[in-house]
């Protein structure tokens, strides 16, 4: 298991990853989970991925092999539209997991994998797309400006409260290292390091890239007043009737 998310916000795009990868319950190493890729001045392109190991880096070796062929039909720096490098990127995976599907199965293990694709090419605006292990894809909108892949469910809360189209940035990158650590907190197979990336549109190059772990300090403070944050809301949520003087046995409207 694994956690990645994209933000699309009016500025650009945030990219966020951990690193956990487990091979059962009593093994895990640590590999990235975010790849930048060679390409042409006029475009940028990062991939996260989730899911077998094994399918991902294949899917991710056959891509920069294809960038150093110009004899392939398409590749990354030839694609038109990012949503045509979508539907390569899916391509490829289908082709993989076809590839070893029988074998994976008599070992009762899924091949799957999930990669989120964001970037932009000159003349367009920054796009973020999650692509499914069947190789179809979605893309965000106004109203749901992020994707996730992983372990999700624990690091939504927050990108539900938080992240708009206005969102700055820098809000949005400290929004995905908390939704991050509180994956974390949540679930044991998803561990740092994490990775954060940042692209302000029409500039095509990363602007910021950070790689934290437990002792970074950044990464340390944000997690402490994150938590003491969490506290001090608490304390000041309403209190109960009978905790100003009500009668302990007096009936409450549900």
């Amino acid at each position: 298991m694994t956690y990645c998310l994209a933000i699309k916000v009016d500025q650009g795009l945030v990219f966020a990853s951990d690193s956990r990868t487990h091979a059962g319950v009593d093994y895990a190493s640590v590999y990235s989970k975010m790849y930048r890729f060679d390409l042409h001045s006029d475009r940028l392109m990062i991939v996260l991925a989730a899911g077998n190991l094994a399918t991902t880096q294949a899917v991710i070796n056959l891509i920069r092999r294809d960038l150093e062929n110009p004899g392939v039909p398409y590749n990354l720096n030839t694609v038109a539209y990012l949503y045509d490098a979508a539907s390569y990127i899916g391509e490829t995976s289908v082709r993989v997991q076809e590839q070893h599907a029988s074998a994976m199965q008599r070992c009762g293990i899924s091949g799957e994998a999930s990669f989120i694709l964001g970037g932009q090419i000159q003349g367009q605006p920054p796009e973020i797309y999650l692509i499914y292990p069947q190789g179809n894809y979605i893309t965000v909108s106004p109203d749901n400006p992020y994707l996730q892949i992983g372990e999700t469910k624990y690091g939504k809360p927050i990108l539900d409260r938080m992240i708009a189209p206005a969102t700055t940035l820098e809000d949005a990158a400290r929004c995905a290292l908390v939704s991050i650590d509180s994956t974390m907190r949540s679930n044991i197979s998803v561990g740092p390091p994490v990775e954060v990336a940042i692209y302000r549109r029409n500039s095509f190059v990363v602007g910021h890239y950070l790689h934290l772990d437990y002792s970074s300090p950044l990464y340390a403070s944000i997690q402490k007043q994150w938590a003491e944050g969490i506290r001090n809301a608490f304390t000041l949520l309403p209190r109960f009737e009978w905790e100003d003087g009500g009668s302990i046995g007096s009936e409450q409207s549900q």
